[in-house]
């Protein structure tokens, strides 16, 4: 099929390069000129897993562009739309994007049928409202006559950045948000080789063993979008759930590791989003929850368990500066060393990154902070250059004389530090990812979430 994604960033790109792979036809449509220009050459914007192997065998059927006539959309079969929906003041969605995009369709629409895809996490009711804007958009333009064919469906993604392209490939489901049979028929066929997982699994990502066929759930547009926000709220709370308990067990001499692993062997509770620490971040969980306490606040109701998880999650980026505080005293002039510094592993997103507010918090407080992380200092250096913070890109030279670690990002790559060559000082772990016992052997005074012991 002939497609176009309009947005190239996590969920755009990443659903072109896999649309690409099983064998349609695909233009990468985005406004930034900048980055349609590296994507020609074959530079990926964003750092995620597997990606840029995918990538590159593809690419040569691809076409970049930031010129929606030069996109042929008129003989485009199905159009996905993939574009940034930031948090405003309100915790309501900046629908910006998503209106240029409608106003730039209407302008370019055929009469042939086209089937329009929202995959950008939007307000609940979105899918109508788009729909109507094109609508609006056509019946203003005077030199077009003819009636446009269109429809407007929503199918949200679940992708996880640092397996997005796992994640896309062997999904766990998909969401067909639409009552319209033409739709079905046709997102059901662009999406056939993911469903029915026939196509040749990359050798960089094999299919799981025990997969063979994705299910396939089909529902109204506004169940569609709904469900993309109370996935992820869940998801949210789970993890606020037992970063609570971690608290609890600070004060009764649990260990919330052990509570965590009791409670996920339990196959109704489950162990995945049960990994106690700093909290959550990135693009999806901080923004999506507060959409959901908006949209419900707009119609009359308080989502008081969502809140919760939003107020338990963000106190936690105040808990790691008191605990390290509460060990070495006052922080003016400390030095202190950050490691990692995106909001998740593998991968270098740095929105709602816990990293920044802890940052923050510990230069308000006089502290001398060094930051590394392996992949996410290029954004660091590019959004956040006057956070007071020195971007160390040399693990050894971060960790040469701090008198403080925080661990704020569970890498891998810090599972292999050499302690014995760090001066001693005070560890704060972050995400209960170092080996505690054995730092304490080479006598480091180390402090983990949810625990008494040091």
């Amino acid at each position: 099929m002939r497609v176009v994604v309009i947005g190239t960033g996590y969920v755009g790109l990443t659903t072109a390069t896999v649309l690409a792979y099983i064998g349609n036809s695909v233009t990468c449509l985005d406004t930034n000129a900048e980055k349609i220009n590296r994507l020609k050459q074959g530079i990926l914007p964003i750092h995620e897993p597997h990606l840029d192997e995918v990538f590159d065998q593809v690419r040569h059927k691809m076409c970049f562009t930031t010129d929606y006539a030069q996109a042929d959309i008129p003989n485009t079969e199905v159009i996905i739309i993939a574009v940034g929906t930031p948090s405003l003041p309100d915790g309501d969605a900046d629908l910006t994007y998503l209106t240029q995009a409608a106003e730039s369709l209407a302008q370019n629409l055929g009469e042939a049928f086209t089937l329009i895809v929202n995959k950008s996490t939007v307000p609940i009711g979105t899918g109508k409202w788009l729909e109507d804007r094109i609508h609006d958009f056509t019946d203003a333009l005077d030199d077009r006559p003819g009636k446009r064919d269109f429809n407007v469906i929503s199918s949200p993604e679940f992708l996880s950045q640092g397996s997005a392209l796992r994640d896309s490939f062997y999904p766990n489901r998909i969401i067909i948000g639409t009552q319209h049979a033409p739709s079905i028929e046709r997102f059901s066929k662009l999406f056939e080789p993911i469903h029915k997982q026939n196509f040749v699994s990359p050798k960089c990502l094999p299919r799981p063993e025990d997969l063979q066929e994705v299910p396939i759930f089909v529902c109204d547009v506004i169940s569609a979008e709904t469900i993309k926000y109370a996935a992820n709220a869940f998801l949210a709370t789970k993890i606020s759930f037992i970063n609570e308990m971690g608290y609890l067990a600070q004060k009764v001499g649990a260990d919330v590791d052990a509570l965590a692993k009791g409670m996920g062997l339990d196959p109704r509770i489950g162990s995945r989003f049960l990994n106690a620490g700093i909290g959550w971040g990135g693009s999806c969980f901080g923004k999506d929850t507060a959409a959901l306490v908006a949209t419900a606040r707009k119609n009359g109701l308080e989502m008081r368990i969502v809140q919760a998880a939003r107020d338990v999650n963000y106190s936690l980026r105040q808990w790691i500066v008191n605990a390290l505080q509460e060990k070495i005293g006052d922080l003016n002039g400390r030095r202190v060393t950050l490691l990692g510094f995106s909001f998740k592993p593998n991968t270098d997103d740095l929105r709602d990154a816990p990293s920044i507010d802890i940052s923050k918090e510990l230069v308000k407080r006089g502290a001398i902070v060094t930051a590394h992380d392996p992949v996410a200092l290029k954004n660091a250096r590019l959004y956040y250059p006057d956070l007071g913070v020195v971007y160390e890109d040399d693990l050894s030279k971060a960790l040469e004389n701090p008198e403080a670690v925080l661990l704020l990002t569970e890498w891998q790559d810090y599972l292999h530090i050499d302690w014995q060559n760090v001066p001693q000082c005070v560890i704060i772990d972050g995400r209960n990812h170092l080996d505690h016992a054995r730092l304490r052997d080479l006598g480091f005074e180390t402090v983990r979430f949810g625990s008494k012991q040091s």
